[in-house]
């Protein structure tokens, strides 16, 4: 069941002023006054969209209703739910649906009828004028989840999901909102020439606070999504797809993805408009390029798998190498061992000729210092005997010793010698070494 209201118009009463479209009883001093007191949005539009049937019991009096300040034509104030007993002849009644404002949407009021325009959007909005409840223009502030018995000849109100939107450039259209009925897939054409086709998706929100910004700077959601994002999504496609090849673009998607994300971010940004995401959910290839793209991925698969089946014989090759390892582990420790043992023994000789190295440098070092003190001892003795006997007299006794050491007998046992004169000394010396040496044990 769809809630009503009536809207009246009058046939009776003094004319409207000049340039006003409805009447309203007392007319707008009462917003003034609010306005004065500081009262908020949020009230004032309670009071504006309250009414004043009670002054004259909904038109059925309507001497109390002309009394009342009413004038003849439109009226602001419509009548509600009930029976009411009309003059046909002082009074119309056209049957309108209510406002009903929905979860998740805010209702944005542009209003024809109140006080004049007073502008509090600031300097930097360039996009049209937002006004307190009771003034000409848009509101600035939207209604938000109700009924509102709104005449709609006075206000017309825009709704505007504040919910994340979803928007589809393809066939299919949404189902919450019919706001994407217009958009079709985006058709691009790439720098070969080939043309694609483009399904895709963009999510969008409204902030409720801002929503009156936004209808003012497009008008009507529907502007917003035919107008603003049909050219900044379509045209950024059909730019970036023309200025690279085709196979690039499939390769870079998701790239391609990401940077139409971050244009349609700026765009819509300038209309208080938040971006949530821009999803590309397929590309339509034409018949040539799917089939050169099926015959190189089938090429990519051979090639892939030659390089399993390489990789399985380098693996079976090496698989094979590490079994004869294992097969040969035996005879490679008894050859370790074996290489061991002959490393201790030649440590052990290079030992042994070490220490051998060392005697025969140590006794032939004791050997030469005997050799040495003995020819030492002796020249001393020389020169002793020298000094006794006299050059030749030690010759000859050095030369018997000598004799006397190699144990050949070369002396007769009895000498005989001439008597006196100069050599009886040395025969008598020779007599006496002669017994001496003779009598010498032998060594």
């Amino acid at each position: 069941m769809v809630d009503m209201i009536g809207i009246v118009t009058t046939f009776e009463g003094d004319p409207l002023p000049s340039g006003a479209i409805a009447s309203r009883l007392g007319g707008f001093v009462d917003v003034e006054q609010m306005e004065q007191s500081a009262m908020d949005d949020a009230q004032m539009i309670d009071r504006l969209l309250g009414n004043k049937n009670t002054l004259h019991n909904n038109y059925q009096d309507f001497q109390a209703f002309l009394d009342s300040g009413g004038k003849i034509g439109l009226q602001h104030d419509p009548l509600l739910y009930g029976a009411f007993a009309l003059n046909p002849f002082l009074v119309s009644v056209e049957l309108v649906p209510m406002l009903v404002v929905k979860q998740g949407e805010v209702a944005v009021i542009k209003a024809y009828v109140g006080l004049v325009t007073q502008d509090t959007s600031g300097a930097e909005f360039k996009f049209g004028s937002l006004v307190r409840p009771g003034h000409r223009g848009i509101w600035q502030e939207a209604l938000r989840t109700g009924k509102y018995p709104i005449n709609p000849r006075c206000y017309e109100a825009e709704i505007v999901p504040t919910a994340i939107l979803t928007l589809n450039w393809a066939d299919a259209v949404s189902q919450a909102h019919n706001l994407d009925a217009q958009l079709k897939q985006i058709r691009a054409k790439s720098a070969e020439g080939f043309v694609f086709d483009i399904d895709l998706q963009v999510q969008i929100h409204v902030p409720d606070t801002k929503a009156p910004k936004v209808i003012s700077m497009v008008g009507t959601m529907k502007n917003l999504v035919n107008e603003v994002l049909q050219a900044a999504v379509g045209n950024h496609f059909r730019d970036k797809l023309q200025s690279m090849p085709a196979i690039r673009f499939i390769e870079t998607r998701q790239e391609v993805q990401v940077q139409a994300f971050e244009h349609v971010k700026r765009e819509l940004e300038q209309y208080q408009v938040e971006t949530r995401g821009v999803y590309i959910q397929d590309v339509i290839l034409p018949g040539d390029l799917v089939k050169v793209l099926t015959e190189r991925e089938i090429a990519n698969q051979e090639i892939e798998t030659f390089k399993r089946q390489r990789e399985a014989q380098d693996q079976r090759v090496e698989m094979e190498q590490s079994r004869g390892t294992a097969d040969m582990q035996a005879l490679l420790a008894k050859s370790s061992v074996g290489v061991e043992i002959e490393r201790n023994n030649a440590n052990a000789r290079k030992a042994q000729a070490d220490g051998e190295s060392v005697f025969i440098r140590e006794t032939g070092a004791a050997k030469g210092a005997e050799v040495e003190a003995i020819g030492l001892a002796r020249a001393k003795a020389y020169e002793s005997q020298v000094k006794a006997l006299g050059p030749s007299s030690t010759t000859i006794v050095n030369a018997l010793q000598a004799l006397a050491d190699c144990k050949v007998r070369f002396v007769p046992d009895v000498l005989v010698t001439g008597a006196g004169g100069a050599t009886g000394s040395l025969d008598a010396l020779a007599g006496v070494l002669t017994k001496w040496v003779n009598q010498r044990p032998a060594a």
